[in-house]
């Protein structure tokens, strides 16, 4: 007996970077929780309109605000295996004010962290940055000077472009601003004013794909809160108007943005079907239109504070849900860009609450924190899923700066193996749909001598995946 084998769909990789995928089955896999915290005071995360936790390879950076000094104040930890191990903490700011709702972002090994501060004596913003992947940190950088109060920034960062995002009161009401950095964090240039209306526009969320610049943000100027975008495709030199996302008579409230290419997902919580409920909404076009609002949660809980990160085709969201009689961390996916979502997730489950998550995303790892009260005091918890971002994986280069290539196996179908024109030489490996390695192959004699099933091919240590079904090989009688 030979077999038959059939690749359904295309192969896509790119040289830089490369998109990898593993097999469907496997992404289900989430670790037990893991306490990074241990300390008799409270340590919190950030709203959701930010990220408490971010990754570049495997090094994976997380902060929060401590007040185990008698007062709040920022702190990180790392990984460097992603996720397995992780250091000790490091305390970054040092003063007798206030230090709070941080904020993280890296690229390569540029690590940026912002927050709140008010050793000014008012609220004002400031950054630090790291750039050896958070062994060494940089002063503290004072990023507003205003007597008026700044709050909830939010940082996103690609190359050298660093971009950050904050509600300012210096104009009587909350206005959202924004100001950039072009030299990975060295130096910054001017404030930006976002919005001008004269009800509040607060709650900024921020996210880069190379040069466009995407800002959410929740406004009160059509009489109830709603959720409202604006962009620039100039790398923040220049912007858009204000564009509504939504539009019902209830509050739509603490949105959260993330972006890949041309592809922009924003989330929120809504009351508009009598209590809170996750929403998603997207565009396929960097911005320039937006799909219809997609409810993500059905329960007559409450479902709040939505995190998201956007990852190749892969669309991933946390958020807080108290359809267990107390606070959960949730997470649903959706592996085609937005176009479906499956069933939600429990993540956690104990009598305490459980709140204020971040997700993030590197390689074919997930990384889940969030704010845990089952310790008799709030700590810092972390769950990961380490082959649950069926998606991109990155290598060196610029995002969304890499020479994509299409192969297709041919002869289609064919009797004793496939052969990827163009990569003749190249080695593969396949995985069945249990994730376990079944065989080495040149690109000449992909799948030569296997059983019928379903496979997918792999390249170096992780897979690449068609874009609509994984390879198939069917015996021939």
């Amino acid at each position: 007996m030979k077999s038959c084998l059939r690749l359904s769909a295309l192969i896509l990789f790119t040289l830089s970077p490369l998109l990898l995928c593993t097999p469907a089955v496997v992404h289900a896999q989430w670790e037990p929780d893991v306490r990074l915290t241990n300390d008799p005071d409270s340590s919190y995360t950030t709203w959701n309109n930010t990220w408490c936790v971010a990754a570049s390879g495997d090094t994976v950076h997380v902060v929060w605000t401590d007040t185990r000094n008698g007062n709040y104040e920022i702190y990180t930890k790392r990984s460097t295996d992603g996720g397995t191990s992780w250091g000790s903490d490091t305390r970054l700011t040092y003063n007798s004010g206030y230090s709070g709702l941080p904020s993280v972002a890296v690229s390569g090994t540029r690590v940026h962290v912002i927050w709140t501060e008010t050793r000014d004596g008012n609220p004002e913003i400031y950054t630090k940055r790291s750039t050896d992947g958070g062994t060494t940190w940089d002063p503290d950088t004072r990023l507003t000077s205003d007597s008026a109060n700044s709050w909830s920034p939010s940082v996103a960062a690609s190359g050298n472009r660093v971009h950050v995002v904050w509600e300012e009161y210096r104009n009587g009401n909350g206005e959202i601003y924004t100001k950039r950095s072009l030299d990975g964090g060295a130096g910054w240039g001017t404030d930006t004013r976002l919005t001008s209306n004269s009800e509040y526009s607060g709650l900024p969320s921020v996210a880069v794909s190379g040069l466009s610049v995407h800002v959410v943000w929740n406004d009160y100027r059509d009489g109830d809160y709603e959720i409202y975008t604006k962009r620039s495709t100039d790398g923040g030199a220049t912007w858009g108007a204000d564009t509504r996302l939504t539009n019902n008579n209830a509050a739509s409230t603490f949105p959260s943005v993330a972006a890949s290419g041309s592809n922009i997902h924003v989330v929120w919580y809504d009351y508009r079907d009598g209590n809170a409920e996750i929403y998603t909404k997207r565009s396929t076009d960097g911005g320039t239109t937006w799909g219809a609002d997609t409810r993500l949660t059905n329960n007559s809980a409450e479902s709040q504070l939505s995190s998201v990160v956007v990852s190749g085709s892969n669309v991933h969201v946390v958020w807080y849900d108290t359809r267990d009689g107390n606070g959960e961390i949730y997470y649903k996916r959706s592996p085609d860009g937005g176009t479906s979502w499956g069933a939600d997730t429990r993540l956690t489950n104990n009598s305490a609450s459980s709140l204020r998550p971040s997700v993030a995303a590197s390689g074919l790892k997930l990384h889940v924190v969030w704010t845990d009260a089952r310790d008799g005091n709030y700590d810092i918890y972390y769950k990961r899923n380490p082959t649950g971002n069926i998606g991109v994986e990155e290598t060196a280069g610029v995002r969304g700066q890499g020479l994509e290539v299409r192969i297709t196996a041919k002869p289609n179908p064919f009797t004793s193996f496939a052969t990827l024109p163009g990569h003749e030489a190249e080695r593969f490996s396949l995985y069945d749909v249990t994730g376990r390695k079944v065989g080495m192959y040149k690109g000449d004699r992909i799948g030569e001598g296997l059983k019928a099933g379903v496979y997918f091919v792999c390249k170096g240590t992780a897979c690449l995946a068609p874009t609509s079904a994984p390879l198939k090989i069917v015996k021939v009688k």
